[in-house]
């Protein structure tokens, strides 16, 4: 059997016990720091672990319970897999017990214990009272019906069997998911000396490896983890689940902080607009206004911001509203994760939730704009896709993976079958929606549709600015569709020209005398023919015309041009050069020349240097010589 591994989390008020208990359970002192042995209360989080079997590996989350470190109790508790609630006998439930429990339910923790600690301080009639206090106050939350575990921890009484208590309730748990992209938020970072910076948290999902390269978020900065340690021994790897610290390469101590994010991907990613679905403690001391400053506390992070409202102004006692955050300073999140809401002054715990999207965007105050986040978080991962491609058109894998929270291998298991089905293509490494590609389609005919009605002459639509008029779909997808269409025969390319299929170029009714006089004019003139510009004019065929006619009979190979002011029938030309050849030696000059064809020096030089440009002769002094023989 595998290894298996959780984290426990300590929660409740200050000074009932959990510190103590968490020592009677792991024989580990979770208070280090010489403030907290002086003033005997937690401030920061403390760690053990506890050995239960071979089977699994467990470690101890000791929160500080002090309404001032409520900060470190939200990161100690974000990750946990079962909470122990602690609530000591000579007090009962206090403020910070009930805090601490809204918090664990609006983090969505759905395992817990509740253990009532220093039993050898009460008389045994005193436990009834107990009892009904706790049940009274856990009504409504996960811990409803849960059964109270007594204990002393100074004397060990109860001890065992809480013990055994928490290896059943572990091995109904499932493990934290380790196939998706590592992702471990930091909770401590410090140095040893010798080895450099170290950083601590625990894994929320996938593996690291030692050796593997690793990036912090949102610094963006390469790291690589050199060496990895749980509870001070060494490992080859972590995976989700354990509390882990890794020795980090290329980066120092002060460029690192509580809140960062190390990740192995680039699926990952920072964001300051957060889409949310945010349920609300049960009763709120203040109305949170619109805009209002709130702080977020996610995963390890602690950031301020704005709540943005899309359907009030006030915020009372709602118990569920859908509404957006935009933050001072960049966060790390996926959709799905967990998040407590604060208000800074006065301090006040809002409530909590779900990130329904990590990429939020501006939307307009409105029910439109409630419907689409609730379609954001009722959708499963196929119609959030379905939305997210009809609004951005087309999408990368890393942007998909990025968008939906998917790792890697999710997101190629999850497209496979709409893949094949062909609802979605892939271009590349974009993809995009069957019905956007025929859009595409559609665009592109009509597209080359006006362009032929412009530019009958033509033959078609430079590819470039085709691609450049669908770079709203992504230059890569764009391009990927244009050939898929001239491949599946449904456009055709001449050169570095697309056109519809059935398009032929050719003169445009309206001009279509016109432009046959000056091409027949042209064939008629032979080798002798006047300046373009007097033909054209003669015709009475406007300049912008006369370009467009010019360029069409290059291409169709009619004419070809002599100089700048003259255009020669190719047949002319080719007549030319047959009756040249035939009547003149391998060697020749320009007098021979002039011999055969009749043509006084103004046209014949041209002629001559054409020929010589055409690769048949070549010039050598006062003569030419033949290099091949023309065949036409």
């Amino acid at each position: 059997m595998s290894k298996r591994f959780y984290t426990i989390g300590m929660a409740g008020h200050i000074d009932h016990g959990k510190t103590t208990l968490t020592k009677a359970l792991t024989n580990i002192d979770t208070d280090r720091l010489k403030e907290e042995k002086e003033r005997s209360i937690s401030i920061e989080l403390g760690y053990a672990p506890l050995k239960l079997d071979d089977d699994s590996q467990v470690s101890v989350i000791d929160v500080p319970g002090h309404e001032k470190f409520i900060r470190q109790m939200i990161a100690g508790v974000a990750g946990i897999d079962l909470v122990i609630l602690v609530v000591a006998a000579d007090e009962g439930v206090m403020p910070q017990t009930v805090e601490h429990l809204d918090i664990l339910n609006l983090l969505g923790i759905h395992q817990g214990l509740i253990v009532v600690t220093k039993m050898d301080q009460v008389e045994e009639d005193m436990i009834e009272l107990i009892e009904a206090d706790i049940s009274d106050q856990v009504e409504g939350t996960f811990f409803e019906g849960s059964e109270l575990l007594f204990v002393d921890s100074l004397s060990q009484k109860g001890i065992p069997e809480l013990r055994e208590e928490i290896k059943r309730r572990l091995s109904t748990i499932p493990m934290k998911n380790s196939k998706g992209a590592f992702r471990l938020p930091i909770d401590q970072v410090f140095t040893v000396h010798g080895q450099g910076t170290v950083v601590r948290g625990t894994v929320y999902e996938g593996e690291v490896h030692e050796g593997d390269t690793l990036e912090i978020l949102p610094q963006k900065k390469k790291v690589r983890a050199r060496q990895l340690q749980v509870h001070h021994e060494a490992q080859k790897s972590g995976r989700a689940g354990q509390r882990v610290a890794i020795n980090l390469g290329g980066v120092s101590k002060h460029e690192l902080s509580r809140g960062d994010v190390l990740v192995s991907t680039q699926h990952y990613s920072t964001t300051n607009t957060i889409d949310i679905s945010l349920d609300t403690v049960d009763q709120l001391k203040y109305p949170v206004k619109q805009r209002g400053y709130i702080k977020l506390h996610i995963g390890t992070a602690e950031v301020y911001g704005k709540i943005v409202f899309f359907d009030r102004n006030e915020l009372t006692d709602d118990k569920n509203v859908l509404c957006q955050l935009r933050l001072d300073d960049p966060v790390v999140t996926k959709r799905g994760d967990r998040f407590i809401l604060r208000r800074p002054s006065p301090m006040e715990t809002i409530g909590g939730g779900i990130v329904i999207d990590p990429q939020g965007d501006r939307y307009k105050f409105g029910e439109e704009t409630i419907e689409k986040l609730e379609r954001k978080k009722e959708g499963s991962p196929t119609e959030r896709l379905m939305d997210l491609l009809k609004l951005k058109k087309s999408l990368s894998k890393k942007e998909a993976c990025a968008e939906l929270s998917l790792s890697d291998e999710e997101f190629t298991e999850f497209v496979a079958p709409l893949l094949e089905e062909e609802t979605l293509l892939r271009f590349g490494e974009n993809y995009v929606l069957a019905m956007t590609y025929e859009e595409m389609l559609e665009i592109i005919e009509e597209e080359l549709l006006t362009y032929h009605k412009e530019y009958p002459l033509r033959d078609g639509m430079e590819l470039a600015q085709l691609k450049q008029d669908l770079a709203s779909y992504g230059k890569e997808v764009a391009s990927s569709v244009i050939d898929k269409g001239i491949r599946d025969k449904q456009f055709k390319k001449s050169g570095s020209a697309v056109a519809s299929v059935t398009f032929e170029p050719g003169y445009p009714k309206q001009w279509e005398k016109r432009m046959k006089q000056v091409e027949e004019t042209l064939m008629k003139q032979g080798l002798e023919v006047e300046p373009i510009a007097m033909i054209v004019e003669r015709a009475g065929l406007p300049e912008q015309w006369a370009q467009e006619l010019k360029h069409f009979l290059i291409r169709q190979k009619r004419v070809m041009e002599m100089d700048e002011k003259h255009l020669l029938s190719v047949s002319s030309f080719r007549q030319a050069m047959n009756d040249l050849y035939e009547q003149t030696e391998d060697r020749f000059t320009l007098q021979d020349a002039k011999q055969v064809l009749g043509l006084t020096r103004k046209y014949l030089v041209p002629m001559m240097e054409k020929i010589d440009q055409s690769g048949f002769t070549k010039r050598e002094d006062n003569e030419r010589v033949w290099l091949k023989k023309p065949e036409y």
